[in-house]
């Protein structure tokens, strides 16, 4: 159903962003304090010097009085038919899989019978197709917008997006196409897909919204285009003047009014030794990561499949720290079987060599994340419910179809098998125990076992499960939200769900050492891994691996070239002793330059 497929994130999976990092931070804005700036939330990090300019949108005229209900089933008919044609052709262009995967799930929403059938009762009515269709799928839309839920309120606005492409062909409104002059930041109530996939990329160098957060499957999309964004503005956004000179800190969540032309141009040279020093960290990226002082630090990527995996190599990566193998299990009507799991695994990891190390996640599904064919009971809070190992215990022919699938591909590179959500050491031998069952069985060799380190318990618990993992992933996304007790995707608690909050370094430092201790190796796969004014503390804390957003890969290997470990030991060790994470952000700025 329509509501199923939004529950599902339409194909999504969670994108962290990274803080600004320490040696990228913009030259100040102001001289005198007084600054004009609008905050909202860093939804694609970068800068962008430009004019403010508002994009169009489409009014449409929809008469309520339909003309027979033949005819108008025919209109509705015929709408839907080139509302598939075209998003069937952005899911072609877009070419990544992940953004894909945001016009496939578009694809599904025209087929939901729930939506159709209601439209359908309308035209039987009396009303016209337009109308039919405008009051359902605006409903449908109210509905999801109203819940608590933020990540469920942002995906209303991929059906919006839908619900206009064929609201656009059944009144025979088209889409508004504007020219953009050169540096061009848009400011707009909202974005969508659709937009995004017709942007003037050639003159738009930045985005500014209303609403929307870092989630939205237009924030996906405009990290995969290199585009600076800043979501959830607020209204004043568009009391702004056309034409207004602006500086864009989409990182820094900052869109600065009237900038002198001084600071115009010093954040033009800024934006050129960004692009040069990028250059030098991709001529460097196949090179290891090794500190000043000799120590190794690998530096993985995460990925969702095939695609990726060939990027990650391509990046330098030095091995796959999070394979997500969601997407093998979403958007079908069954569940995948054996052998079609394993030709996806096998490719994997021949897209990464037999020297590289592919992690494994088996699937973190159910609850906020469920499945057409996996029926679930309704609950009130799903992050807090069946998912992750959770699902694969209870419904274990899931669990073991997947572990035969990733043992039967083992043979083609290093796989490892990684377990989501475990909170109890018994849930972790459960697990265990099907793969050395299963491995038996099929007579292939053992393959490393770990946990994804992502609640307080597995943390809590860490010198006993390492005594049995054969590795630890700190997935500090969940870690943080879980250990703050602060939902990551809630507007007015994202910007305090800060993985550097010493609370969360204590859990973090906690694994590192059990894993040490027992000559296991601890990584981070969550959004810290990657966040700059992070990497120089975890190193210091013991952790080992890194595995980052494939973009990032270069960036972090050059910047662990630049450490000591010694110096990173004692950034950890001040960052434990502080109360919150803005005060061990402000350690780390203070110690940018003075070499780690």
């Amino acid at each position: 159903t329509l509501t199923r497929a939004l529950r599902d994130g339409l194909g999504e999976a969670t994108v962290a962003v990274a803080r600004p990092r320490a040696a990228e931070a913009p030259v100040p804005v102001s001289d005198s304090g007084d600054a004009c700036l609008v905050h909202g939330v860093a939804a694609s990090p970068g800068l962008a010097v430009g004019r403010l300019r508002r994009k169009q949108g489409r009014v449409f005229d929809v008469s309520e009085q339909g003309q027979g209900e033949a005819k108008e089933l025919g209109r509705l008919d015929a709408a839907l038919d080139r509302a598939r044609q075209e998003i069937g052709a952005l899911r072609t262009g877009v070419g990544k899989k992940a953004e894909a995967g945001i016009f496939a799930a578009h694809l599904e929403l025209l087929e939901d019978p729930e939506l159709l059938n209601r439209v359908r009762e309308g035209i039987g009515q009396g009303r016209s197709a337009a109308f039919a269709w405008q009051e359902a799928y605006t409903a449908h839309a109210d509905l999801l917008a109203g819940l608590r839920n933020d990540l469920l309120a942002q995906r209303a606005d991929d059906l919006r997006d839908v619900g206009e492409r064929v609201l656009g062909f059944l009144t025979g409104t088209a889409r508004v196409q504007r020219a953009y002059s050169p540096e061009s930041i848009l400011v707009s109530r909202d974005l969508t897909p659709s937009d995004m996939a017709e942007l003037d990329t050639k003159n738009i160098v930045g985005l500014c919204t209303v609403a929307g957060g870092a989630t939205s499957h237009v924030a996906i999309l405009a990290r995969s285009m290199g585009l600076p964004m800043m979501a959830g503005c607020g209204p004043r956004l568009l009391d702004l003047p056309e034409e207004t000179p602006a500086i864009l800190d989409a990182a820094g969540g900052c869109l600065r009014l009237d900038p002198t032309e001084r600071e115009m141009g010093e954040h033009r040279h800024k934006m050129a030794e960004n692009r040069a020093r990028r250059e030098m960290e991709l001529s460097a990226k196949d090179e290891p990561a090794v500190t000043v002082d000799g120590i190794r630090i690998e530096v993985a990527g995460n990925i969702g499949g095939v695609e990726e995996a060939e990027k990650c190599a391509a990046m330098g990566g030095d091995g796959v720290g999070l394979m997500r193998t969601e997407f093998v299990f979403m958007g079908r009507d069954t569940a995948p079987d054996e052998d079609e799991q394993a030709a996806i695994y096998t490719k994997v990891l021949q897209a990464m060599g037999p020297d590289r190390p592919v992690v494994i996640r088996t699937m973190d599904v159910g609850g906020d994340k469920p499945l057409a064919y996996l029926p679930m009971d309704p609950e009130d809070n799903p992050f807090l419910g069946e998912r992750g190992i959770r699902v694969g215990l209870v419904r274990p022919e899931l669990l073991r179809t997947q572990i035969r699938a990733i043992l039967q591909a083992s043979a083609h590179g290093q796989p490892l098998v990684m377990f989501p959500m475990i909170s109890r050491l018994e849930e972790f031998r459960q697990a265990r125990a099907m793969v050395d069952e299963e491995r038996e069985r099929l007579g292939v060799e053992p393959i490393p076992v770990g946990i994804m380190v992502e609640t307080p318990a597995a943390a809590l618990l860490a010198e006993q499960f390492a005594r049995e993992a054969d590795f630890f992933s700190v997935g500090t996304n969940d870690l943080t939200q879980y250990t703050l007790a602060m939902d990551r995707g809630h507007a007015k608690l994202a910007a305090h769900c800060d993985g550097l909050d010493p609370a969360v370094l204590t859990l973090i430092h906690r694994a590192a050492q059990a894993a040490t201790a027992q000559g296991k190796w601890c990584g981070i796969c969550g959004g810290l891994a990657g966040d700059a004014q992070a990497v120089p503390i975890l190193i210091g804390l013991g952790v080992r691996e890194l595995s980052v957003g494939l973009a990032s890969i270069p960036t972090v290997k050059a910047q662990v070239r630049t450490l000591s470990l010694s110096r990173c030991r004692e950034l950890a060790s001040r960052a434990l002793t502080l109360d919150s994470a803005a005060r061990v952000r402000e350690l780390c700025l203070k110690g940018c330059g003075k070499g780690f």
